[in-house]
């Protein structure tokens, strides 16, 4: 099936997708602030361990010097970082990096708390958030200088449209940074493509794309310079800390799923995070960073 013809069928398919990605973020917010982010980083994606890096939480951080250093980000440039949950990457960026960020999410408690979060640490001059979609932006062309999306595109239908946006949004010389899960074929056994589907279904992602198709919508989109490299010898204590966690949870979260206290959301989604590891121990997916620049 060619990526056009993958796209149609998601969004007939899926006609709504929007609201469950939506839907996920408002479900799950209990699960993401107890087990996964803190009160300072604020992180909804992996993180990168290197030397000197062995806390989580110092890996969260990290992640966000990892896409900065890869899309050379420097004091007083724009940034657009799109699907940023409640901020957490923006509020870095502004706060160590001096640059001005516009966040954005379709989920609105995560704009409202980003805003609270923001004025609180005294960054609302630098940092500001809006309720939007990365695939239609409010924004004029040529708005910024980078535009960052770290393990949100994984949630689009069709992940041509992100880039074409981001190039309309991009100055000339502009740069583009995507951290994502990226599918390593299209062919899998019977048993991979349940797990895929689970784990899939259980993040509110409609599907993953493989390299070649990253960087094929990357280069028709009109960036030059696009690269994709696998950073999953970063990640992988990170991943592995969440399958480990949901392996911790999955008695309780099956006792209060069946007694209807968790609901269909919140138990697919530690279902989705033992699936995502044991994928990746198949060699189903790779963790990759794409970069790329505006002519």
């Amino acid at each position: 099936m060619s990526t056009d013809d993958r796209s149609a069928d998601l969004a007939r398919r899926y006609p709504n997708w929007l609201d469950r990605v939506v839907h996920y973020y408002d479900q799950t917010r209990f699960d993401y602030r107890t087990v996964w982010h803190n009160a300072d980083n604020l992180a909804f994606h992996f993180g990168h361990y290197g030397p000197g890096i062995r806390e989580h939480a110092h890996a969260l951080s990290n992640a966000n010097q990892v896409l900065a250093s890869v899309a050379r980000i420097e004091a007083g440039d724009r940034v657009l970082d799109a699907g940023c949950g409640v901020g957490g990457s923006s509020l870095w960026l502004a706060r160590h990096l001096a640059v001005d960020v516009v966040g954005i999410t379709p989920v609105e408690h995560q704009v409202a708390m980003a805003r609270e979060v923001a004025s609180r640490r005294g960054l609302q001059h630098r940092a500001t958030f809006e309720q939007a979609d990365y695939t239609r932006v409010p924004f004029p062309d040529g708005s910024f200088d980078v535009v960052w999306a770290l393990e949100s595109l994984c949630h689009a239908i069709d992940k041509r449209s992100f880039y074409r946006e981001a190039l309309r949004l991009l100055r000339p010389g502009g740069r583009l940074v995507v951290a994502e899960y990226v599918r390593t074929t299209r062919h899998f056994d019977a048993e991979t493509n349940a797990w895929m589907d689970e784990w899939l279904a259980g993040w509110s992602m409609p599907d993953i794309d493989t390299a070649d198709e990253h960087v094929c919508a990357a280069e028709d989109a009109g960036f030059a310079k696009v690269r994709l490299v696998d950073h999953t010898w970063s990640t992988r204590r990170s991943l592995r800390r969440l399958h480990k966690l949901s392996i911790a949870a999955w008695p309780i979260n099956q006792l209060l799923h069946g007694l209807g206290f968790r609901s269909k959301a919140q138990h697919s989604n530690v279902v989705a995070s033992r699936r995502q590891y044991q994928l990746l121990e198949r060699g189903a997916w790779f963790y990759g960073i794409v970069s790329a620049t505006k002519p």
